[in-house]
């Protein structure tokens, strides 16, 4: 490690976005920045989980930025409270640590389901769903302490961490993926990142940190279908007639980030974006 390196403590890298980016980071170390990892068993560099207390995790500093991947996803019997749980004690042991700056991934679920046209945002959360209204809390616990100053990354689909790619694998010709189709023939539209597009902009907010807004929109520069992605993937499936509260368009602007963070060309490309999951996804 550089002595100017930024020492970047991550908080939860056994998710599945957390294994994907730890793979492309393993591949492509971070430029200026030291990683470590913190996980509730002994795969991380720190062993640590939120009923511990922050002052468990404080123990670990000095660092200079917390980047907090930690939450709980929905699933049967799944206590989603326990997003607002980490998020607490990772922001207080992060003021014990001197931490600089908190990244916190959230959930662009929190903006809910009633646009028709992109979320900025400026827009009002409106929370569509127990998962989205527990991601709100945990961005809400994080901001209100302002100590240290702390940006909610509103993400949209990380491709491969996403439910289409999950039940993608689970395709086959004789038990096709089905899609809602709309009123105009399509199907959904959403806001994607591939992961290592995701990486590369982490390190760029990283570096930025206290310079950045109390929330950011992380997303490719454009959406996607995600008909284009099942056709680019090779994904058997069939088209179906969408729910009467089925939403086509769940996007988001990401105009802001723009600012912030060159995309490389193709990064809203389907191929491009599974290239970058196939290169890290888990062993099958």
């Amino acid at each position: 490690m550089a002595r100017d390196d930024l020492r970047v403590l991550v908080i939860g890298g056994t998710g599945r976005v957390g294994r994907m980016l730890r793979r492309h980071w393993d591949s492509a170390p971070p430029r200026g920045i030291a990683l470590s990892w913190q996980s509730r068993d002994a795969s991380g560099t720190i062993q640590w989980e939120a009923a511990d207390g922050a002052e468990a995790l404080a123990t670990h500093g000095p660092v200079d930025r917390l980047l907090i991947l930690a939450g709980v996803t929905p699933a049967e019997d799944a206590d989603l409270d326990q997003n607002a749980v980490i998020a607490r004690a990772a922001i207080e042991a992060a003021a014990q640590m001197d931490v600089a700056h908190v990244l916190l991934a959230s959930s662009s679920a929190v903006y809910g389901t009633a646009s028709a046209r992109p979320y900025t945002e400026a827009d009002a959360p409106d929370p569509a769903s127990p998962y989205a209204t527990a991601k709100l809390e945990a961005e809400r616990a994080v901001l209100k302490a302002g100590n240290p100053p702390a940006c909610a990354l509103r993400i949209g689909n990380v491709l491969g961490a996403d439910a289409l790619m999950v039940n993608a694998a689970r395709a086959s010709d004789a038990h096709p993926l089905a899609l809602d189709r709309f009123s105009d023939g399509n199907g959904p539209l959403r806001s994607y990142i591939g992961p290592a597009t995701l990486a590369q902009v982490l390190e760029t907010l990283l570096h930025k940190g206290p310079a950045l807004p109390d929330v950011l929109n992380v997303g490719a520069p454009a959406p996607i279908a995600m008909q284009t992605l099942l056709e680019v993937s090779g994904t058997p499936y069939v088209m179906r007639p969408a729910p009467p509260d089925a939403v086509q368009n769940i996007t988001l602007d990401c105009n802001a980030l723009a600012g912030l963070h060159t995309f490389p060309d193709g990064a809203a490309n389907a191929g491009s974006m599974l290239d970058e999951y196939h290169r890290v996804r888990d062993a099958k």
